[in-house]
């Protein structure tokens, strides 16, 4: 079996992570877990509030991150993972994908062999999620490989 496991840092993601690695213990060593961020470009800008902006903005406002930073942190997230898993004794290889998960995942799957694709239910936070739309929802309708969608509740 051949895992794909879709992570952002979030408390969500790293449940998925975990529920994988169960998963792969309990079915034994042919299993490969495969470790993937997505940094999307599109999303990513200049960072900070704009100067002009007073305090009565900041509740509309999407602080970005700029995408130096947004690689950085994604860097930092895959080897939390792997060490993670490591912890656990697994080791799991690690991609750092760029675009939108919901494009740049499917994409990375359909280039491999994989078995399913485990995700978080909720990512980093539900003002981006309304922006942006559900990364989860957009992976259940796009991958082709069983999906299974991890909550923490």
């Amino acid at each position: 079996m051949d895992y794909i496991v879709a992570i952002d840092g979030s408390t969500e993601s790293e449940r998925a992570l975990e529920h994988a690695l169960e998963l792969a213990t309990a079915i034994g060593a042919s299993t490969s877990i495969t470790v993937v961020h997505s940094v999307d470009p599109e999303v990513h800008g200049e960072e900070g509030i704009p100067a002009d902006a007073d305090v009565t903005d900041a509740d509309r406002l999407l602080v970005q991150e700029g995408v130096e930073n947004a690689e950085e942190r994604a860097m930092e997230v895959l080897e939390d993972a792997a060490a993670f898993a490591a912890e656990h004794g697994h080791d799991v290889e690690t991609e750092l994908l760029y675009g939108d998960p919901s494009e740049s995942i499917p994409e990375f799957v359909a280039g491999g062999e994989f078995d399913g694709l485990f995700v978080g239910h909720r990512g980093l936070g539900e003002r981006y999620e309304e922006l942006l739309g559900s990364t989860a929802k957009g992976l259940v309708e796009t991958t082709g490989i069983p999906v299974t969608i991890v909550s923490t509740s």
